[in-house]
């Protein structure tokens, strides 16, 4: 059941990202050139991302899932040097390449190379970062 689940729900967000143009790496290079052709359209599609999830939280709190598991929890209010860092780095792959983990996911299917490369370099991120920061944390005194 949880497999099906899962299935279905990707399927929406994989459908949700193509309607809402977000694997148009194009599009999202337009939202995110402020000082040039700027392309705001994006900004409906992150508020219909917000404030569903918003709603999600607020609702589940105290139950637990029908298909077992957990629900997954806000994040810790807090700005801190971790969250900035992750945030600018993650903003500059966005405006340099276009896409975000779940278009970059979506985009194997149509992608090609160009697609494939991007998936690879940001799945060796993700493995790399955890020891990387450990590493960082340590020389500043914060581990």
């Amino acid at each position: 059941m949880r497999i099906l689940i899962a299935l279905i729900s990707g399927g929406l967000f994989g459908a949700g990202l193509w309607l809402s143009g977000m694997t148009d790496t194009g599009k999202v290079q337009g939202f995110l050139d402020v000082t040039g052709a700027w392309d705001p359209t994006l900004m409906f599609v992150m508020g219909g991302a917000i404030i569903p999830m918003a709603l999600a939280w607020r609702l589940t709190r105290g139950r637990s899932p029908a298909a077992g598991g957990s629900f997954p929890q806000p994040p810790a209010p807090e700005t801190d040097r971790a969250l900035i860092t992750g945030s600018v780095m993650f903003g500059i792959g966005w405006g340099l390449v276009g896409l975000c983990p779940g278009p970059a996911i979506a985009s194997l299917s149509y992608g090609g190379a160009g697609g494939l490369i991007f998936l690879t370099a940001m799945l060796a991120g993700m493995w790399v970062a955890p020891a990387l920061r450990r590493r960082l944390d340590s020389r500043a005194g914060l581990a």
